[in-house]
């Protein structure tokens, strides 16, 4: 494949996915801002720490800063924070070739601000379904299981031309993963979305106002019934704007955990480990952020399901509560801690 293809923004998530397409026969720039981190991607190649099968890979890569970017890109896999999104997307219009896209792996429903700028021709996004940590010096640490990734790719508002382009482009992440089935296309971008914006504000949340992992956040009684409470306000808002959640790694959401008899939540309360046992290691990397200081993207996640909640007419508590402990961490006002779990009624 010729196209030209660059991660923007390989931190934590990009390294991982720069390198398991360069992995699998592609040529890929790695772009990042942190010029330490671009040297040890040069110097050795991106270092990915497998946590979940403990085994380390170290593969060869092709990493730039920003200022040394050249020519055009076919496609740009966006993978920045996105409160910068604006900004970030009116440097890269003049990196961009004419007929190539943006695809946006980033969290919560970040598409409409890449269309802001670009268009909705050009804008794609992708919900990837795997965690990692950032080391730095061109070490990562993916703390998912590499055969529990997946991506679901389509478009925004446009044919979905591109689609298939940009599946291939993402299978060959396959090879290092081991999952025939690590891209798929989506005509079901928002429901896509929004099954990834349930778990994610359920789980990485809760992971900034207790520090714990989403295995363990699981498997405790409070984490986990708030867990499920979480993911149960995402789906009745996605519902309420007219969106069908899709499956998350085959499994139906609203089936498995949607509010129902007894027996469904039992069976929600017994399930909700399994279905998160190849991501257990994971910490959400907004935990990570705040422990450096900086603020996180609460906002983004929690955040979004709680306004689009209220928009719709749907209550959403939990969502509000968790955006409030994190923003109070964030200012001081509380420690990282289990204890926060207190704060919750429920």
């Amino acid at each position: 494949m010729k196209k030209r293809i660059a991660v923007y923004g390989a931190g934590a998530m990009g390294t991982v996915l720069g390198a398991f397409l360069t992995a699998g026969g592609l040529e890929v720039d790695l772009i990042s801002r942190n010029e330490n981190h671009v040297e040890g991607l040069k110097k050795s190649g991106a270092i990915i720490e497998c946590t979940a099968v403990e085994k380390e890979i170290k593969i060869p890569v092709k990493a730039l800063m920003p200022e040394e970017m050249t020519g055009k890109y076919d496609v740009v896999f966006l993978m920045t924070k996105q409160r910068e999104n604006v900004r970030t997307l009116t440097f890269l219009q003049d990196y961009l070739a004419e007929d190539g896209v943006v695809c946006t792996t980033q969290n919560g429903l970040p598409e409409e601000s890449v269309a802001s700028v670009l268009g909705y021709e050009k804008t794609y996004g992708a919900a990837v379904t795997f965690g990692a940590k950032f080391v730095g010096g061109g070490k990562v640490a993916l703390t998912s299981a590499p055969k529990a990734m997946s991506i679901r790719v389509g478009g925004y508002f446009n044919d979905n031309s591109r689609a298939e382009e940009l599946k291939e482009i993402l299978l060959a992440g396959r090879v290092l993963s081991g999952n025939e089935n690590f891209a798929e296309v989506t005509d079901n971008l928002a429901g896509a979305r929004w099954s990834k914006l349930a778990v994610n504000g359920a789980f990485s949340g809760l992971s900034v106002v207790t520090g714990l992992t989403f295995g363990e956040i699981a498997k405790k009684k409070k984490t986990r019934k708030v867990a499920l409470g979480l993911l149960r306000e995402a789906i009745l808002a996605a519902k309420a704007h007219g969106v069908q959640p899709e499956k998350m790694q085959g499994y139906e959401l609203e089936q498995l955990f949607g509010k129902g008899s007894w027996f469904r939540d039992v069976k929600a309360n017994f399930l909700l480990p399994i279905a998160i046992k190849n991501h257990a290691m994971l910490r959400s990397g907004m935990l990570a952020d705040v422990q450096k200081g900086k603020k996180c993207e609460i906002d983004f996640i929690c955040g979004v399901v709680a306004t689009m909640a209220k928009k719709a007419g749907v209550e959403a508590p939990l969502s509000e509560k968790v955006v409030e402990l994190v923003h109070g961490i964030e200012n001081g006002l509380y420690e990282i801690s289990y204890e926060n779990m207190n704060f919750f009624e429920i």
